[in-house]
């Protein structure tokens, strides 16, 4: 009879499907954060196989890890060498994530010590070239100490990556269970987009009417955010420019509020060399000038809209070798003219891609969308949430870079 842990597997998506992750859980006290990232992990389709060390035993019980995992758990390796069966030349996992680590196991990777399941595992790995990641959980003071940080420099040179630790409250705390996921995705994709320099202008931007009212859209940036998170799962570095939360990670967040300012950040940045501009953005496609203090209510009042050029217009302009994938929203118009406008707008753009998308029913503000994804001989027709359309776009990308 199966676990019924495996009934929530790829409950959220596929994307960790067939990939097996160790996650390495020591004694730090964010071991008991490891419950929710397993089975966060297994939400994505993920087989997890915990293993833990004997202090993180007295933080956490295995039964909770065999619980969230659906497994039993490594406390100590035994005739069935376990650290060669996961992460040994023919070893089953496709994953060393080690969340969360000690000061203490960091040394002992680092130094090559190696005396517990965890670091066992690891020196594993490392030898056989597999694929690691470690969340580093401790004191603030620990955490600043230099030999720990030269500890994980020298883990990095080895190419083992290091997830950050949210620093505050004078303790490198555990980041969020999504960065930690996104992270792992990263690792183990096909690295379609591995090698581009990708930035996202996403959502939409403010124009003040008056010191309390705006002028704005519908735009909520969702799809904006998922094609930067699904740029940098397949290996590319990101930028995202928008006006929404952050995007936790490796993804760098520029915070624009007007056209103007977006407009700025996005030509500035894109000098740093990019070789592709991704954008969903939405913004306001008038001016007008701001009224001073705030408007009288209860009077009729004329305000006087000033077109602003298109940003992706002036992109191309300012940077005629750089990859464009342009977004075109219609209302109301038959599948056969929207391509037609798309492929309209590729000629104009010098571009590959265009999606584009009718909003009258949905798009704007909704988590689910149908887009076409136009390219010079086709145009494929892609319906669903908005991570999947994401995740459809990029595969184009690759497909025509």
């Amino acid at each position: 009879m199966s676990h019924p842990t495996k009934g929530i597997k790829g409950s959220k998506s596929t994307f960790l499907e067939g990939k097996t992750i160790v996650l390495g859980i020591t004694g730090s006290i964010a071991a008991v954060k490891s419950v929710e990232l397993a089975r966060e992990l297994i939400r994505h389709g993920a087989e997890v196989q915990a293993v833990m060390t004997k202090e993180a035993v007295r933080i956490i019980h295995p039964n909770s890890m065999e619980y969230a995992t659906g497994n039993p758990v490594v406390t100590e390796l035994t005739g069935k060498i376990e650290h060669v069966q996961f992460c040994g030349v023919k070893g089953e996992s496709d994953l060393l994530l080690i969340a969360p680590s000690t000061a203490n196991t960091i040394g002992k990777i680092a130094t090559g010590v190696d005396d517990t399941t965890v670091t066992s595992f690891a020196t594993t790995a490392i030898g056989c070239k597999k694929k690691i990641l470690i969340v580093p959980a401790m004191h603030g003071s620990m955490y600043k100490n230099s030999f720990v940080k030269e500890n994980l420099a020298r883990l990095e040179k080895e190419g083992i990556g290091i997830i950050k630790p949210r620093e505050e409250e004078n303790a490198a705390k555990f980041p969020a269970i999504e960065e930690i996921v996104l992270e792992c995705e990263r690792a183990v994709s096909n690295g379609l987009l591995k090698g581009k320099k990708a930035m996202i202008a996403s959502g939409a931007t403010q124009e003040d009417i008056d010191e309390i009212r705006i002028l704005t859209n519908k735009s909520s940036g969702k799809t904006g955010r998922e094609i930067a998170k699904e740029c940098y799962r397949q290996g590319a570095k990101v930028c995202i420019v928008h006006n929404h939360k952050s995007i936790a990670g490796g993804i760098k967040n520029l915070k624009a509020r007007t056209g103007k300012e977006m407009q700025e950040l996005v030509l500035e940045e894109l000098k740093k060399d990019y070789n592709l501009y991704i954008t969903p953005a939405a913004l306001t496609d008038f001016t007008l000038e701001k009224r001073k203090g705030k408007i009288e209510s209860g009077k009729e009042i004329a305000i006087n809209l000033e077109p602003r050029p298109k940003l992706v217009e002036v992109v191309r302009k300012n940077f005629s070798n750089i990859e464009i994938v342009a977004f075109k929203a219609e209302v109301g118009v038959p599948e056969k003219q929207m391509i037609e406008v798309a492929r309209k707008k590729m000629k104009e753009l010098n571009s590959r891609l265009v999606v584009v998308n009718d909003v009258k029913e949905k798009g704007m503000g909704t988590d689910d969308n149908t887009v076409f994804i136009v390219s010079e001989n086709d145009a494929k027709k892609v319906s669903g949430t908005k991570k999947k359309i994401a995740k459809a776009l990029v595969e184009e990308i690759a497909k025509t870079s």
